[in-house]
């Protein structure tokens, strides 16, 4: 053999070894992070698209609008993000089956947006013990963020159940007095969280909670809980409830003819909620000057018809979700964690892995984001996985809502 074809040989023989090698490697990282290929990236989560609680499917739809939407400029840094949905019918059983079948036999590379708190809770374990993200939980019971050190892979996104009822009930002791609240929440324990968050807020103050009343989640009759609240002398009625059962309690409450001042939790507060109980005869009356919290922009708001972001939001949901009701704000929820994801992955860099993405929602400090309202920030860091806790007081007139003041921040305590 001449020293000619020996160096070639070996060059050659090199070659091979060094393709081999960066296979195997190429194999490992792939092994380490399921749902990832150099073209994809897979996400995958759980909401009631169908049931009782199918309003909320909005979330899930609005956030797939908009991956499509960004799929179609090219995707996070050269990837695609394919986002599965699957329906668990409001049902943590259901959620926690569906969950597994998504991390072991679909091999999504993160959990993302699953609705629920009892839905995320029932999966939070077994998410961390996987060591795959639970990002941007869509709940806002302080459990899914207040133990990072505990479950470093679960993140929340909105304010927490407690924040919002904390300013629901500043509010009050501020601007109404001695009031006397009546309180309808769902036996659940987001409800119980919200509740509390009420009570705290009016804490040191005149005003007194005078009558709770619970109802099972998925009831659809709360008829009866609304007329105890009515006899019970509140001249304020804190509707903590679901869409469905916020809308019945509304329309009850016009049928009475009691004429409370409202607040209303945020989860409710969708005007593709409440349009229906203010357009029957007569309740407009009920339902004008209501309450609520706000830290998304409100498709209903005339201050957001020129809005550049807000213009391309509707012309996202028309084109990638045909038929979905535009004025919901539930689809620019899932816009606002789409984005906020779309960002997380875009800063975990090209060599993407769930490690990486923990650690840069971990410590997030994002300004931007255009379908929250302007100056609210997402931040976290060490003690603290709710990105948001900033809010903005909203006032419904006629058939939408109008925010007023400034920005409230709950810092705890």
């Amino acid at each position: 053999m001449t020293r000619k074809l020996f160096l070639t040989l070996l060059a050659l023989t090199v070659a091979l070894a060094l393709g081999a090698t960066a296979a195997l490697a190429a194999t490992a990282r792939s092994t380490n992070d399921p749902g990832v290929t150099p073209t994809t990236i897979l996400l995958g989560g759980t909401a009631p698209l169908s049931g009782s609680q199918s309003a909320y499917a909005a979330v899930a739809r609005g956030a797939k609008a908009y991956f499509d939407y960004v799929d179609s400029k090219g995707g996070v840094n050269g990837r695609r993000i394919d986002y599965t949905v699957l329906d668990d019918l409001s049902d943590p059983m259901q959620t926690a089956q569906l969950t597994k079948r998504l991390v072991e036999k679909d091999g999504v590379f993160a959990v993302f947006n699953t609705f629920g708190t009892d839905q995320n809770l029932a999966v939070r374990d077994y998410l961390n013990q996987k060591k795959v993200p639970q990002l941007f939980a869509a709940s806002g019971a302080t459990a899914l963020g207040s133990a990072p050190a505990q479950y470093p892979y679960t993140i929340g996104l909105r304010p927490t159940f407690t924040a919002e009822a904390w300013v629901l009930g500043q509010y009050l002791a501020r601007t109404q007095g001695a009031a006397r609240v009546g309180v309808l929440y769902e036996n659940s324990s987001a409800g119980q969280e919200l509740l509390g968050g009420l009570r705290r807020g009016v804490l040191r103050s005149k005003v007194k909670l005078v009558s709770t009343q619970a109802y099972e989640v998925g009831a659809t009759d709360v008829q009866a809980q609304v007329a105890r609240l009515r006899v019970s002398g509140a001249n304020v009625f804190a509707v903590l409830a679901s869409p469905r059962q916020a809308a019945e309690a509304l329309r009850y409450a016009n049928r009475l003819g009691w004429k409370p001042k409202l607040t209303v939790t945020s989860s409710a507060a969708s005007s593709a909620t409440l349009v229906g109980p203010a357009s029957e005869k007569g309740a407009n009356r009920v339902v004008k000057g209501m309450i609520s919290i706000a830290y998304l922009k409100d498709p209903t708001d005339p201050r957001w018809r020129k809005d550049a972001w807000m213009k391309r939001y509707r012309e996202v949901l028309a084109r990638y979700a045909p038929g979905s009701d535009p004025n919901d704000v539930y689809h620019v929820y899932g816009m606002a964690a789409a984005w906020t994801a779309v960002e997380a992955i875009r800063r975990a860099g090209s060599d993407l892995t769930r490690d990486r993405l923990v650690q840069v929602v971990g410590s997030l400090n994002l300004r931007g984001n255009p379908f929250l309202l302007p100056g609210i920030s997402l931040r976290t860091g060490p003690g603290d996985h709710f990105p948001i806790d900033q809010m903005l007081l909203q006032r419904w007139q006629k058939n939408g809502w109008r925010s007023f003041g400034g920005l409230w921040a709950y810092r705890g305590g």
